[in-house]
């Protein structure tokens, strides 16, 4: 599953998504991910959560992103969420499509059973229609 929080910058999203990954930590089994693109909300994080910073391994395409999380998801057997904050910085896709990918994560949420999380700087109007059903929180 990929649920979306979306809202122009500077919004509220990251806050928004801190506080959903910090009361989602306590109700899950599994482990929990957080890729953000800087350690800057590090010790907002409920220690219980991995925190990757996903500029220190150079991705530069939103395939390798879906590569690197893949990986992240083929070498915890117990991973149940992950939380992607700045999703269209991280992933590559500033200005691009998103359609694509966010269906490769839908598919790997599927086969895996990982839930996803994503803060999208994006007004809810410029998302695709066919995205428009993933939104969970619009500011």
């Amino acid at each position: 599953m990929v649920q979306l929080i979306v809202g122009k910058k500077g919004k509220g999203k990251t806050k928004c998504l801190l506080d959903k990954v910090n009361t989602e930590v306590k109700n899950v089994l599994g482990s929990v991910v957080f890729l953000d693109k800087n350690t800057k909300h590090m010790y907002e994080l409920n220690n219980k959560i991995r925190l990757i910073v996903v500029s220190d391994f150079m991705i530069t395409s939103p395939d390798e992103f879906i590569g690197f999380v893949s990986g992240i998801i083929s070498q915890d057997h117990d991973l149940q969420q992950m939380y992607f904050d700045s999703f269209l910085n991280i992933s590559c896709l500033e200005g691009k499509d998103i359609t694509d990918t966010i269906t490769k994560l839908e598919k790997l949420g599927e086969k895996f059973g990982i839930e996803f999380v994503l803060s999208l700087s994006m007004d809810e109007a410029e998302l695709p229609e066919s995205l428009k059903s993933k939104i969970v929180i619009s500011l």
